[in-house]
């Protein structure tokens, strides 16, 4: 048990800023060891024909989990197994076809040690993260990547701090340098992650939350102007289209242009008068159906307006589009 002692906000405060400071100093000594070793792991993990296995004891686990995830979702089949479970059966997991990730900062963890031979007999290439290159694992390790620290941040010397976040930083360098190699894309990235805000921007179409149908909001050109009111009144989207007899929107009448249209003229008398082709704004905006819907809410922020009409690929009207429609489906 410690002894509890007064807290001293002046220490704390200064040891969290030497931890920053030494962490940081770590990572960037990194940079000078991203050499021919580190080419070789990267062509060995793109070579690979099923799944980087990434393994670690303790701490070195905990950011082989990480990797492991980062490596999946970054298009690199990965997994990770632990090395105590592999001695008991999860050895099964690792096959021929697999590269085996070993991380581990003493590179002398009896755990994973004990696994190593077994994995060279499997004739499973080895990419090892350690900081000791004459360690057992850097001996048995195919290419070794020096993951190596002048200290840890923790005062004693002793809790895996900067050992833990340089192996942490090399893992996502690894990783980036890997989906860039792949050519893994955004929109790669956004079919691992559906459930994101990004996957749903990326995903997402302006067909999958457009309103069809019934729900469109149209007239002829012929119709009259309190008919017109009478249909955008009806739908509640704010607009109208007008649409010629081939399918094809000629113009938009908004509630706004109502308004606009009683200062001008006046007179409830004259509207009555008026016809949809009259007081349409020709060449109204548009979206593509087959757009992303990121892009329709990038084209009504750019003219400042809240709704779409939407056409196919022959120009049909086929939809609209409101920025509400947008928010509910967590596009903006």
């Amino acid at each position: 048990m410690t002894s509890p002692v007064a807290f001293d906000a002046g220490r704390a405060l200064a040891l969290a800023r030497d931890t920053l400071i030494i962490e940081a100093e770590a990572v960037q000594a990194l940079t000078a060891r991203i050499d021919a070793a580190f080419a070789g792991a990267l062509q060995c993990l793109l070579a690979c024909r099923g799944r980087v296995v990434v393994m670690g004891m303790g701490k070195s686990g905990h950011i082989g989990r990480k990797l492991a995830a980062t490596l999946a979702s970054t298009g690199t089949p990965s997994q990770f197994v632990h090395p105590a479970e592999a001695s008991h059966g999860d050895l099964g997991m690792i096959t021929p076809q697999d590269v085996v990730l070993a991380i581990s900062n003493s590179g002398e963890s009896d755990e994973l040690t004990v696994l190593l031979p077994l994995i060279k007999r499997m004739g499973v290439p080895l990419v090892a993260f350690t900081g000791r290159a004459e360690s057992a694992l850097a001996r048995h390790a195919d290419w070794v990547l020096d993951t190596a620290v002048a200290r840890e941040a923790c005062p004693h010397n002793l809790a895996p701090t900067a050992s833990t976040t340089a192996q942490l930083a090399l893992g996502d360098a690894l990783a980036v340098a890997l989906l860039d190699a792949r050519g893994f894309r955004a929109d790669d990235f956004a079919r691992s992650h559906p459930g994101g805000s990004l996957g749903r921007r990326l995903l997402t179409h302006v067909s999958d939350v457009m309103r069809q149908g019934e729900a469109v909001p149209r007239v002829a050109p012929a119709t009259p102007l309190m008919d017109l009111m009478r249909e955008i009144s009806a739908k509640g989207l704010g607009l109208c289209a007008v649409v010629g007899d081939d399918g094809r929107a000629l113009g938009v009448f908004t509630d706004g242009d109502l308004r606009r249209l009683i200062e001008r003229t006046g007179s409830a008398q004259d509207l009555r008068l008026l016809t949809a082709e009259q007081v349409m704004h020709r060449q109204p905006a548009t979206v593509a159906a087959q757009s992303l819907a990121v892009e329709a809410a990038r084209q009504m922020e750019e003219r400042r307006i809240n709704s779409l009409l939407v056409v196919d690929a022959d120009g049909l009207l086929v939809g609209a589009l409101s920025s509400n429609d947008l928010m509910r489906a967590k596009v903006i």
